[in-house]
């Protein structure tokens, strides 16, 4: 009886051991088919990471065609998904799949759309649903999708009284058409704008069999009424009219104020997303330097192919930017370059002696670069201005002293001479020899100096101080006087020559400071990172000294071309720097003040700062007072 009953009791153990075993197998099973479901979710966005399905293995034909057909037209963006919430029901599973793209201008468009799985042997398959797409909400079967953008309301650079210094205006865009261009034609075209290339371009486009236009040319409505007839009748030319920001003339304030227009490759390369090719920013100057303020965020929006909207972003209109300019003192300084009719590059600025604030940047030519602002060259005599204000400081010689002017000087074995070999008779003041500009007599002084003395002097009046970054210029050059090694080292410093360089504003922001009393940074463009003014005092008693003897050069010494200019007095100091050998080479300057104008010219080829310069700063004076 009792082993029957032992018999009986390990039967039902067995038994029991096998149900459980059964029940484990069986959710084991099931462990491994949600795994499975979860997987293939989480592999399908991965593939969506890549932006191509076209390894997924999907239960309808055709569906990863659709998908790159669906997304092609938004372009390269970035697209991240992610699986979520994962739920398998025998053969079937279901979830949500978290997609992101990022769109230009770091914009995110973020959605969830449905993924249903099916069970088919050991391999779970991705199915479409029943209505709609799996790409994007709203998409239907067989749609595709394009991303518009829609330009901003374009800030403007405003001159120091608020108004635009380039308004938006009406501009006549020319472009060829690939399509009905002929090889005759594009060669008519290049004849009609003056734009070579064209024939090549057409050429490039026909063996790439692309349809893209050729760009040619932007025209102001002025010149494009003059060329409008001519262009009519070339084959595959076509004018599209539009708006951008324009000075008053081609040439105003260029090449600061810059350009604006399609961008190029660099710029969208070097843009992180913010641009894409045919968009149109500022390519030059301020117009580029200050694009993110001005240009806003373009609005941003996904469209079907039958016009329906499944995402949008309204633009951000930008922002204004504020410049120091003035626009008639600015004219005044582009009329007095153009009135000279020099072949020579030259530069004029302008400067508020009360504030430091920039008036008036003008270049000649004014395509290139803004040697006005960012150039760098030898300031020649100008900067005894400088080297006065250190001897004076430093108790070297009073304007008094006696200091001979001979034709020559040595030091070290140098000889140094005066302009065309002049020099003063008898025993001239060292306030003569400022007046002439006799550099004999500055470099016999030389050796007093101590090795920062010429770098501190220029500093205080701010040549080689620290205001390059703040002035609101991109590459703005404050100046540079590298501190001295003694003899001719020093000596040639002390006349401008050696290692010493400056841009035209840098000497006019010199001059500002003798013309105010103490140094203030200049400002051109006002941003909230723009320092607040703080003047810095200089010797009051040596500025008297230096003002008096910048009179006397007007007066009676180098610069006499600017007696009687109107407007009132003006102090002046004028300067030639040898940069070659050939003479006709020779950069030649005047700085100086008026009233509460502080200028500078530079000519990048003359004979003398008194003969070729002062007359080109007369003819600005003059023009300002009327």
């Amino acid at each position: 009886m009792r082993a029957r009953l032992a018999w009986i009791v390990a039967a039902v153990l067995v038994l029991a051991l096998g149900a459980a075993g059964g029940v484990w197998w069986w959710r084991q099973q099931q462990s491994e088919r949600d795994a499975a479901a979860r997987a293939a979710a989480e592999a399908y966005a991965s593939a969506w990471d890549d932006g191509d399905l076209s390894d997924v293995p999907f239960a309808d034909d055709g569906a990863a065609d659709d998908f790159a057909a669906a997304v092609e037209g938004l372009g390269d963006v970035t697209v991240s998904a992610s699986a979520q919430e994962v739920s398998r029901d025998d053969a079937s599973a279901e979830g949500q799949v978290g997609v992101t793209w990022g769109l230009p201008g770091d914009v995110e468009w973020s959605y969830t759309v449905p993924v249903v799985l099916v069970e088919q042997g050991d391999e779970w398959l991705v199915r479409g649903p029943e209505a709609g797409t799996s790409w994007a909400p709203g998409l239907e079967a067989g749609q595709t999708m394009t991303l518009e953008r829609t330009a901003p309301e374009r800030g403007d650079l405003l001159d120091r009284d608020g108004e635009p210094l380039m308004p938006q205006g009406a501009v006549f865009v020319v472009q060829l058409d690939p399509v009905q261009a002929t090889e005759e034609s594009a060669a008519e075209l290049e004849a009609a704008t003056g734009v070579d290339g064209l024939v090549d371009a057409l050429a490039e486009r026909n063996a790439a069999e692309s349809q893209a236009p050729v760009p040619v040319i932007t025209y102001r409505e002025s010149d494009y009424r003059e060329l409008e007839q001519r262009l009519d009748d070339i084959a595959g030319a076509f004018v599209t009219e539009s708006t951008q920001p324009l000075a008053s003339t081609r040439t105003f304030g260029q090449p600061l104020l810059g350009s604006y227009g399609e961008v190029t490759k660099e710029i969208v390369d070097d843009s992180g997303g913010r641009y894409v090719a045919g968009d149109r920013a500022g390519l030059s100057g301020l117009q580029r330097q200050y694009d993110p303020t001005l240009a806003g965020t373009p609005g941003l929006s996904v469209v079907t192919d039958t016009d329906a909207t499944l995402f949008e972003q309204d633009p951000s209109a930008g922002s204004d930017v504020e410049t120091t300019l003035d626009q008639t003192v600015q004219a005044a300084a582009e009329k007095a370059l153009a009135d000279a009719d020099s072949d020579a590059p030259s530069a004029l600025v302008a400067v508020d002696v009360t504030t430091g604030e920039v008036l008036a940047v003008a270049n000649s030519p004014t395509s290139g670069f803004d040697r006005a602002v960012t150039g760098r060259y030898p300031p020649g005599s100008t900067f005894k201005v400088a080297t006065t204000y250190a001897y004076l400081t430093q108790g070297i010689t009073t304007p008094d002293t006696v200091v001979p002017c001979p034709r020559t000087t040595t030091i070290d074995g140098r000889e140094f001479r005066n302009f065309e070999d002049e020099y003063i008779p008898g025993e001239p003041t060292f306030a003569e020899d400022f007046t002439q500009s006799c550099n004999t007599a500055f470099v016999s002084l030389s050796p007093e100096l101590g090795d920062d003395d010429l770098s501190t002097a220029a500093a205080a009046l701010g040549v080689g101080a620290d205001w390059g970054d703040t002035v609101g210029v991109a590459g703005a050059f404050p100046g540079s006087v590298p501190t001295t090694t003694g003899g001719t080292d020093t000596a040639a410093a002390a006349i401008g020559q050696g290692r010493d360089e400056v841009s035209p504003l840098a000497l006019t922001v010199m001059t500002g400071s003798i013309g105010r009393g103490t140094y203030l940074a200049p400002v051109l463009v006002r941003t909230e990172a723009t320092p607040a003014s703080r003047p810095e005092a200089l010797d009051g008693r040596v500025v008297g000294q230096i003002r008096s003897m910048m009179a006397s050069v007007v007066a009676t010494g180098t610069a006499t071309e600017l007696r009687d200019t109107p407007g009132g007095p003006v102090r002046a100091k004028t300067g030639t720097a040898q940069h070659g050998d050939d003479t006709a080479e020779d950069y030649v300057w005047v700085t100086g003040y008026q009233g509460d104008v502080a200028f500078t010219v530079l000519i990048e080829g003359g004979t003398s700062g008194g003969s070729d310069a002062a007359p080109v700063a007369k003819d600005f004076l003059s023009t300002l007072a009327r």
